[in-house]
């Protein structure tokens, strides 16, 4: 059975990863940027995390001649107010901060909140295009932790927020989840990939029967 390639677009390792998992066992095979030859990043520009990811997929797709999967997602701290907006989490202390300088400045930010004021979720938007041309996108909304008052020991993560993004049921922090544990919170690449993978199946077979 051929396999479809599908470019993984984003440079973020950790998100590849997530995107992965999406297809895992699917008829298709992950190609990423490097792989195709692609240098640069698409601007992210959009009023929604869904506007932001289906451009960078459309984009992305038209650059690689080929199907392309995307996402745009934030953290939503309602304690914040207008201090912070999701779409500009990785942005917001500036386009040439590091993780350990987003990091910080997002603690300082939270420092004046304290037990609920710390509560936080996640907004994850996903774009499926092929050749420049939309094929399906969605928006889901995650659970809801509490942000930690320290930063972890270590380097961080690609994905920097989820390493102070706490569960205090488990008592860990969202990197640190079990694959059963992020079910349990009705988390948004869980129920992403149920999506995803019933939308590229219905692509496959259908194409596949022509």
């Amino acid at each position: 059975m051929p396999h479809t390639p599908i470019l993984l677009a984003t440079g973020n390792r950790d998100k590849q990863a997530e995107f992965r998992r999406l297809l895992d066992g699917l008829p298709f095979t992950p190609v990423t940027p490097v792989d195709a030859g692609l240098s640069g990043v698409p601007d992210e520009e959009g009023d929604t995390h869904e506007a932001i990811a289906r451009d960078k997929a459309a984009q992305w797709s038209k650059a690689a001649s080929m199907l392309a999967i995307a996402s745009d997602g934030g953290l939503v701290v309602p304690a914040l107010g207008p201090r912070w907006e999701s779409r500009y989490t990785h942005r917001f202390a500036g386009p040439a901060a590091s993780n350990d300088e987003r990091l910080r400045r997002l603690l300082e930010l939270m420092r004046p909140c304290h037990d609920e004021e710390r509560r936080a979720s996640w907004v994850e938007a996903l774009a499926i295009a092929h050749s420049g041309r939309i094929l399906a996108s969605w928006e889901l909304s995650g659970g809801t932790g509490y942000l930690d008052e320290q930063p972890p020991a270590g380097p961080l993560p690609e994905f920097w927020v989820f390493s102070v993004w706490r569960f205090p049921q488990f008592g860990a922090t969202y990197s640190q989840l079990t694959d059963v544990q992020r079910e349990s919170i009705d988390d948004h690449w869980g129920r992403l990939r149920r999506l995803v993978r019933r939308f590229l199946t219905s692509i496959y077979v259908r194409s596949d029967n022509t």
